[in-house]
């Protein structure tokens, strides 16, 4: 197994700086997955890990191995797409087996971790197949099979599930944490889809505009998002953000003043007066008779389980969403009102940065 470091690590194309100064630690047998919007910077980082991309400035470091000058093929890594890349005109085993031969492996020994790895992910029944006569699963299993039936040191995984639709997208999710566990692997994932990231990482990361922004366990960013970008990314459905002035403080934190005229407790420091913008997470509102914030039913989601109320709120540009319980029934245009614990209240200063909560 192997850990990766990056330091001080940038990348510019011409005059534009798509990756500014990123210094990251991932651990060996870590599952770490990069989230973030399209053109964060995400696959450039992975690109520059994998060796397919130059660094402007920096150094990576894969096993205790400077590796930043180092060729692709001797990292000790590899790396799965989205498009699968499959060689048409050859069966699943001799796609799987490809890397191998290039390396001229006894034939012996190539077809032992053939059979290995398609036992693994259930591909022994499709070996003697071709691509076109698979589907889009199967097909990513293959192009997994042949990343990993070299046992390199790390797994890069570019928006891998991208193409498949949403059943097979879970499938594939419950896929890869099995195969983190089979394997021990260092994996670094990068997607654009917060639930993936939030069911599969150790760690994420979250990147915006280039930068990283947070670094945490699913858990600390839910809770503790340090920016708005983070706020943004995690969360289904999203955080309620609602531009908002902090109205007066005390040594129980302050009280947000929203467009519409409600205010809002928070167990924030803040300065008074102060622009900010307030976070609420949907299922943090709780129905109250009187409670802080009040909206119209705009629209009713019941999804099994969970419901969810998106509210039009009184002096607000923008819906908020609610989570009711699942017996809860309502119709359009019916007036809710809701509380919110201040300790769950998300409060972010102009620059977009958390404020500090009070214990």
């Amino acid at each position: 197994m192997s850990g990766v470091i990056i330091e001080g690590v940038t990348k510019r194309f011409g005059d534009s700086e798509v990756l500014h100064r990123t210094d990251l630690s991932i651990d060996a047998g870590e599952f770490v997955v990069i989230v973030g919007p399209s053109g964060c910077g995400k696959s450039t980082l992975l690109r520059l890990i994998a060796g397919l991309e130059q660094p402007t400035a920096g150094r990576i470091v894969i096993a205790g191995r400077d590796v930043t000058d180092v060729a692709p093929a001797e990292r000790g890594l590899a790396m799965v797409f989205q498009s699968y890349a499959l060689y048409p005109h050859l069966t699943v085993a001799e796609n799987i087996a490809f890397p191998l031969r290039v390396a001229r492996r006894p034939r012996a020994e190539v077809a032992a971790r053939v059979r290995e790895v398609a036992a693994a992910l259930d591909l022994e029944e499709l070996l003697d197949r071709r691509p076109r006569a698979l589907s889009g699963g199967q097909r990513q299993r293959v192009s997994i099979a042949r990343a990993i039936v070299r046992r390199p040191q790390v797994l890069l995984l570019d928006e891998p599930l991208s193409n498949l639709d949403a059943a097979l997208r879970v499938r594939m999710r419950h896929e890869f944490a099995r195969l983190h566990a089979a394997l021990g692997a260092t994996m670094i994932y990068v997607t654009h889809d917060q639930l993936e990231a939030m069911t599969l990482a150790n760690r994420i990361v979250v990147m915006n505009e280039g930068r990283v922004e947070q670094v945490g366990t699913p858990i600390d960013l839910y809770e503790r998002p340090a920016t708005l970008a983070v706020a943004r990314a995690i969360g289904s459905p999203g955080m309620n953000l609602v531009a908002g002035r902090v109205l007066r403080t005390d040594a129980d934190g302050a009280v947000i003043r929203l467009p519409g005229g409600a205010d809002v407790p928070a167990a924030v420091r803040a300065e008074a007066g102060a622009p900010v913008t307030l976070g609420l997470r949907p299922e943090h509102l709780v129905p109250a008779p009187r409670g802080v914030v009040t909206g119209a039913v705009e629209l009713f989601e019941r999804l099994g389980p969970l419901s969810f109320a998106h509210l039009g709120t009184p002096g607000g540009a923008q819906t908020m969403v609610a989570q009711l319980p699942a017996d809860r029934r309502v119709v359009l245009g019916e007036p809710l009102s809701f509380d919110i614990a201040p300790s769950l209240v998300h409060v972010f200063d102009a620059a977009g940065r958390a404020l500090p909560a009070i214990p």
